[in-house]
């Protein structure tokens, strides 16, 4: 019986490796025009001291509107899994997502309502659109658990016309004013660079569903997770020292340029994944770790491949943290009629 299940695997092996590079060239005579994804890893802004001068991203947002992207994802989580979270408290908690109580007394649209009325809205969206029909939006995407695509709508009023009014009600407004002075890259990247490329929007394609490990520890899960990068991360730490060093610089296009290098991007891989699954514990709790990242950034992939389903062809910008790129740009990158655009040739 032992003979026979080594045959059977011998012969079960290769015909596995001729099924993987099937796939891999199923696409090579496809009709019609192949999807073009650009992966930008970015560091979060958000960590950055209030004295960050959003203009230091000028120099990147220049080359970014060169590729000239259809569509802009964001490292968020989409008003879906809010929704999916709201109605399974007891698996992931009450505070998954930021409430939209404010925007649903302005709209009188619950977060499932809202949803639903941003996409017919956006259905019969004019080439042309009044402010009045922008606050309406704007107000909308609040309702859904949107806020990037909100301030989109805002910046796209003239500065005369961001005021109350066709849904926006002042609590609102003081949202989406204050959202002008969070440094975050899904604002001072994704929102701006949609305005400056005339789209309407940009979607979120963040996931953590797969990352709520269930523990009967979450502290000593943690503090052996912490262990793991610490005992194996040096060199990464070295390099987000000196990258911190750097965020305040004047112009940031050469630090992005640094954050997309293939070495540093090994660099960061190897200080996180497998730092992790060389370290010895008890539980697994970093192999644990290990897998629920693996779960978030599938299940970020398919969110971006959704953006692009009803489009072939599409040119699509990613802004993702630096970290998620190597396995962005893996997994879409084996996707049918997806090429992975060259991130630093963008950005020379």
């Amino acid at each position: 019986m032992g003979k026979l299940v080594k045959v059977m695997l011998g012969l079960m092996l290769p015909l596995a490796a001729q099924a993987q590079g099937d796939l891999a060239t199923l696409d090579r005579d496809m009709a019609g025009p192949r999807s073009q994804v650009l992966v930008l890893g970015t560091m979060h802004l958000s960590q950055l001291p209030k004295t960050f001068n959003p203009a230091a991203l000028d120099s990147v947002l220049n080359r970014l509107a060169a590729f000239k992207p259809d569509i802009i994802t964001i490292e968020s989580l989409p008003g879906e899994e809010c929704d999916l979270a709201a109605r399974q408290r007891a698996k992931y908690g009450a505070d998954y997502c930021a409430p939209t109580d404010d925007a649903k007394a302005a709209t009188g649209l619950d977060l499932t309502a809202a949803i639903a009325e941003v996409e017919q809205t956006l259905k019969t969206w004019p080439s042309q659109p009044t402010p009045a029909q922008r606050r309406h939006l704007a107000a909308l995407f609040l309702a859904a658990n949107d806020r990037p695509s909100a301030y989109v709508q805002w910046l796209h009023l003239p500065a005369a016309e961001r005021r109350a009014g066709d849904g926006l009600n002042s609590v609102l407004v003081e949202k989406l004013t204050k959202i002008a002075a969070n440094n975050n890259e899904n604002y001072l990247i994704g929102s701006r660079l949609a305005v400056r490329l005339g789209l309407q929007r940009v979607y979120a394609t963040d996931n953590h569903t797969g990352d709520n490990i269930m523990v009967a520890d979450e502290k000593a899960f943690g503090r052996s997770v912490e262990a793991a990068w610490k005992a194996g991360g040096a060199a990464l730490q070295a390099q987000d020292k000196q990258q911190d060093a750097r965020a305040l610089e004047a112009d940031l296009l050469p630090l992005y340029r640094e954050l997309n290098d293939p070495a540093g991007l090994r660099i960061r891989a190897d200080g996180n994944v497998r730092a992790a699954l060389r370290a010895k514990s008890p539980e697994g709790y970093p192999q644990m770790w290990v897998a629920g990242w693996e779960i978030r950034n599938l299940r970020m992939v398919a969110n971006i491949r959704e953006t692009f389903r009803e489009r072939p062809g599409a040119r699509v910008l990613s802004i993702v943290g630096a970290t998620h790129k190597p396995w962005f740009d893996s997994w879409l990158g084996q996707l049918q009629g997806v090429d992975i655009v060259d991130v630093e040739a963008v950005l020379k």
